[in-house]
């Protein structure tokens, strides 16, 4: 995928950080060192472990921290966090010191210059594409949650800085649990060998109850932040932050961008917080007049069957997949796979390890960029297809130079 220009930029507030106030290469060069050394890779015994500074210390920050700290080869050296509370919380869990917690917006920064082979970004995804190229700059191993970007510039932005990590001899990954989950990977890996014969249609899903609330609504900017998988912009809306996880089953069962999108959607029934999109309706029309449906809901199904699947007919078999359920192909080339019932930690874990041997053993092919940029695309021409209310191609979604661009007015830099 090529990368796009860079356009210009036009500051709204000196207390707003942007992405596009990206870290200078200079500056950061000269933080860039590491304690496991690139020659010797895997150090010696007394500094073998990775030493990991971590990005959002929310919920989710918290909880694949504990897996790192599982995995037993990594030390969490530094935390940073919006929110003094937050930081503070996970300090006093994992042993972070004062002088290496770090607040405000333009906390990745003083995170960056601390003793740290690695960093786990997982912060709202709206800041994702400036926190890691200034991790890559800075010479660190980067572990990126999904979603890559929230719009396109931001998906071309996480390109460039998986080039660079990989020409600077550094790791990139970012983490999907299906990719490295083994029933998904060898039902897929079944799918591009034939074994359900010329695919014909399919249909793909995500449907789920809301989110909790993280704080009562109330205007203020803290609060948004607090509150942001509602923020259309600082989470790229429910079709791009939690979707994704089908769409990318999608996009990898295709191995393909698709044509163009036409879809619909809206907000009609959780309307108390934000100003995301409760439910999405979209087709996905690929190559060789191959149609993909997808629908998603965020709000209480009342009993309604739920849950995130996907399910492709070909000319031989059908794929049936289902994230945290049955992975199998019926027909003539039948494969049974089985369940993935703790496939959300289990997909964690892997990825976990996976990162510590990519560093380790020096291989920084950064395999997971290409397709997770893709799906974050994919996300992004249904959600604009569905946002105009009209058809939508991907050869031109993918030249857009279209922001999201979040009012930071009222945070502390």
């Amino acid at each position: 995928m090529e990368e796009k220009p860079k356009t210009a930029v036009a500051g709204n507030s000196r207390k707003q950080i942007t992405r596009r106030r990206f870290i200078t290469r200079a500056g950061a060069a000269a933080l860039s060192f590491t304690i496991i050394k690139p020659e010797l890779v895997r150090g010696t015994k007394a500094n073998s472990k990775i030493a990991l500074g971590v990005i959002g210390c929310g919920g989710r920050g918290t909880w694949i921290t504990n897996l790192f700290i599982e995995h037993g080869e990594y030390q969490i050296a530094a935390a940073a966090d919006y929110f003094q509370d937050r930081v503070d919380a996970f300090g006093e869990k994992y042993h972070v010191g004062q002088s290496r917690r770090f607040i405000n917006l333009s906390c990745y920064r003083q995170l960056l210059e601390q003793k740290l082979d690695a960093v786990a970004i997982i912060s709202p995804p709206y800041f994702h594409p400036e926190q890691a190229a200034a991790a890559v700059d800075a010479g660190r191993h980067v572990y990126l949650a999904k979603p890559v970007a929230v719009d396109v510039p931001g998906c071309y932005g996480i390109a460039r800085s998986g080039r660079e990590a990989s020409a600077g001899k550094r790791c990139f990954l970012v983490d999907f649990q299906t990719r490295a989950n083994p029933l998904f990977r060898e039902a897929i890996r079944r799918i591009h060998d034939g074994a359900i014969g010329e695919i014909a249609f399919g249909q793909s899903s995500y449907h789920a109850n809301r989110l909790a609330v993280k704080a009562p609504p109330d205007g203020t900017p803290e609060t948004n932040l607090r509150n942001w998988v509602f923020d259309k912009t600082l989470s790229g809306d429910i079709i791009t932050e939690q979707n994704i996880h089908t769409l990318d089953v999608t996009s990898w069962i295709m191995n393909q961008p698709p044509v163009y999108a036409v879809g619909t959607g809206g907000r009609k029934v959780r309307t108390d917080v934000g100003d995301c999109w409760d439910h999405f309706a979209v087709l996905f029309q690929y190559p060789d007049n191959v149609g993909i449906t997808f629908s998603s809901r965020q709000f209480n199904g009342h009993g309604a069957i739920g849950g995130i699947k996907n399910r492709v007919f070909g000319s031989l078999g059908v794929l049936e997949t289902e994230y945290g359920g049955e992975v199998l192909i019926r027909g003539k080339n039948f494969y049974r796979g089985g369940r993935t019932n703790e496939i959300y930690r289990n997909g964690a874990v892997n990825n976990i390890a996976t990162f510590y041997e990519n560093i380790t053993e020096g291989r920084f092919d950064n395999s997971t960029i290409a397709p997770s940029v893709r799906s974050n695309l994919v996300t992004i021409l249904g959600r604009t297809a569905a946002y105009e209310g009209r058809l939508v191609y991907w050869d031109k979604l993918i030249k857009s130079e279209a922001r999201l661009e979040a009012d930071l007015t009222g945070l502390i830099a």
